[in-house]
């Protein structure tokens, strides 16, 4: 870095998701783009020509607002997230996976407290493709009124900071039918949020969804356009254990759905647990362990021998006897695989020969084993094995001491089984809900770890929406939905640390919270009477009187910490180490997401601060802008070079 030129500036927003979204098209495609950078439509065009032709007409999902929602999707946000400490958990007794007791704060499942389009901005840089699965249960639309009204029409200012009801600098405002676009703000709604949701999952990440048919066909559109259409796993249909709607002339309904989608489809499902009726199966046993065995000849479809040829060949009885694979109905059939498996099979005793009743006859009739270990099973698209909605809406008030605290609460094992069927589903994955309503997600991952002593990890986020005054929640004390979510996760915990005492379980959570940025630069806010010129002097006031005063207190420093490593891609999960070398200025190493710097965010820096840093040149350095005079300025960049940024 030379000295003429300015330190880097330290990330205060979100990632902007458009920036990327081009930048990643820029360097695909440079030549679609002109000599200052700008996107150049006539050569994109140009370059679709012979796809798409002169034709005007093509299949497209359109509706009202759809191109500024996915606008508004990957603008970057001027939030952030603080740490609640009278909320957060990590109970006496909770435990990793090698068994320590873990302190205060430490564990990894977060509840964040805020609007979730915020809250998934905020995210990008901390989970970016990190996510296993998904699992969302929003709103049904179902002509009612819903909350996330968002509105993209002022750019000026986040709109849940604008006037309306606010709780915790969210506007919580529903949006009812009147306004005659129910459809398409919820698919807004959604859009958005789906959008940045992909960005957080693994290759190998799948997402659910559960919805009614007031808005099934909507969202597969939806989603098909979100993920892609050739990644869609399939429709899974839920009994919900009761029927509505019976009073509507039409059909009533006793199933809900789960969309499924993953963000590559080359990954398979994986299977799920096997029940107590599927174990009754193995109860055979030799030296290889327990095994059931199923006919080797092909059954259903494409089962004749002029289908597979190489099928149909002759193998060998105990009784030194030809068999051959003849259906019972007496035509020529195939076995399931070709002789020279059958051979290998054979040579490694996994075929086992039985006697069976052919018409009057006794003969000899082949078999494959296949083992217990190891062994799930695929699953089907019809869950009607589960618990339903009035089970899991038992199990919430028993919960809670007998207070009904939430209306329709989805029940945990189908949860539960959305986490064991993810691709490539391992005890370690994270899970995510941003509509976390009753909170049921964390406590189905905290279940399964504690069978399987497994260290995955949940993050929810739940909008504080208002109780309504009348209800049994408002009245036991929840006023707000996000009231509930924190509350289940507790008491969820302290059951399942009761049930599975010797279980290594993280069965606490880190809360935050969304809030206002530390950062002067967020705050500032233009006037819409005045000019561009009048509101861009109006900013370089507010920074300068903010300059002024940007010397961190105690309270706000660890929230400013925070803030950072959240936008520039050290997580929530960053340790902070105080450096003793340093004695004039409080000085730190800042660590995590498996990258670290040195930082500092005195208001002033002292000379031998300066000199002592100079040994950290090859590190990362974060300082406060208004710190540096021109000489400290000029000192750390020809020490320094690229790894100087400042706040």
């Amino acid at each position: 870095m030379s000295q003429e030129q300015e330190p880097n500036q330290i990330a205060l927003t979100s990632p902007d998701g458009r920036e990327a979204r081009l930048e990643e098209l820029r360097r695909l495609f440079p030549d679609l783009f002109d000599g200052e950078g700008a996107l150049d439509e006539k050569a994109l065009r140009q370059l679709m020509a012979d796809e798409v032709g002169h034709v005007t007409e093509r299949f497209r999902f359109e509706w009202a607002g759809k191109a500024q929602s996915k606008r508004f999707a990957f603008a970057p946000s001027k939030a952030t997230l603080v740490y609640d400490p009278e909320r957060s958990v990590n109970a006496d007794g909770t435990r990793n996976k090698t068994g320590e007791t873990l302190a205060d704060n430490t564990s990894q499942n977060l509840i964040i407290e805020g609007d979730n389009l915020e809250v998934l901005k905020l995210l990008q840089a901390s989970y970016f493709e990190k996510v296993k699965c998904i699992y969302i249960d929003p709103p049904y639309n179902t002509g009612n009124d819903f909350i996330y009204p968002d509105d993209f029409s002022d750019s000026l200012k986040a709109y849940w900071q604008k006037n309306g009801t606010v709780k915790e600098g969210i506007r919580l405002r529903a949006v009812g039918e009147a306004t005659g676009k129910v459809h398409s703000n919820w698919l807004n709604m959604m859009q958005a949020r789906l959008a940045l949701a992909r960005n957080l999952l693994r290759e190998d990440g799948v997402v659910f969804v559960s919805i009614d048919d007031h808005e099934m066909h909507n969202l597969r559109q939806l989603l098909n356009e979100v993920l892609g259409e050739e990644n869609f796993l399939g429709v899974v249909c839920r009994a919900t254990g009761q029927t509505t709607g019976q009073d509507s002339g039409g059909l009533g309904s006793s199933f809900d759905f789960l969309l499924a989608y993953g963000k590559d489809a080359t990954f398979d499902l994986s299977g799920i647990p096997l029940t107590p009726k599927d174990l009754k199966r193995f109860e055979n046993e030799d030296d290889r362990g327990k095994y059931a065995y199923d006919q080797m000849r092909k059954t259903g479809s494409n089962d004749r021998r002029e289908d597979r040829p190489n099928l149909f060949y002759p193998v060998q009885d105990p009784d030194g006897g030809d068999v051959l694979p003849i259906a019972p109905a007496g035509y020529e059939s195939t076995w399931r695989f070709d002789k020279k498996a059958y051979d290998r099979l054979l040579k490694d005793n996994y075929i086992l020969w039985k006697k069976t009743k052919r018409g009057d006859n006794e003969i000899w009739w082949p078999y494959v084993k296949y083992y217990l270990e190891g062994r799930t099973k695929r699953p089907s698209p019809l869950w009607n094995d589960l618990d339903g909605n009035k089970k899991a809406a038992r199990d919430l008030r028993t919960l809670f001491g007998g207070v009904k605290v939430f209306d329709f609460p989805k029940p945990v094992p189908m949860i539960e089984r959305c986490i064991h069927i993810a691709p490539n589903a391992s005890d370690d994955d994270i899970i995510m809900d941003f509509f976390a309503g009753s909170g049921a997600t964390a406590e189905a991952v905290m279940k399964i770890n504690a069978q399987d002593n497994g260290n995955r990890k949940y993050v929810l986020v739940q909008v504080p929406e208002f109780t309504e005054e009348k209800t049994e929640a408002y009245k036991a004390g929840y006023k707000k939905i996000s009231d509930i979510t924190f509350e289940r996760a507790k008491r969820a915990g302290v059951n399942i640390r009761d049930e599975h005492s010797s279980a290594f379980v993280d069965t606490g959570y880190r809360a935050l919270k969304l809030t206002y940025s530390h950062f002067s630069q967020n705050t500032f806010t233009p006037a819409s009477e005045k000019t561009e010129a009048e509101n861009i002097m109006a900013l370089e006031e507010h920074l300068a009187a903010a300059a002024q005063l940007r010397l961190f207190g105690e309270d706000e420093f660890h929230g400013v910490v925070t803030e950072i490593a959240l936008k520039n891609g050290f997580g929530l999960f960053y340790t902070l180490e105080r450096l003793d070398a340093f004695t004039s200025n409080a000085v730190y190493r800042l660590t995590g997401n498996d990258k670290d710097a040195i930082l500092c965010l005195d208001g002033q820096l002292d000379g031998a601060t300066i000199e002592t840093l100079k040994a950290h040149s090859d590190e990362q350095l974060i300082v406060l802008k208004a710190a540096l005079d021109t000489t400290k300025k000029f000192e750390l960049q020809t020490a320094f070079q690229d790894n100087l940024w400042v706040v």
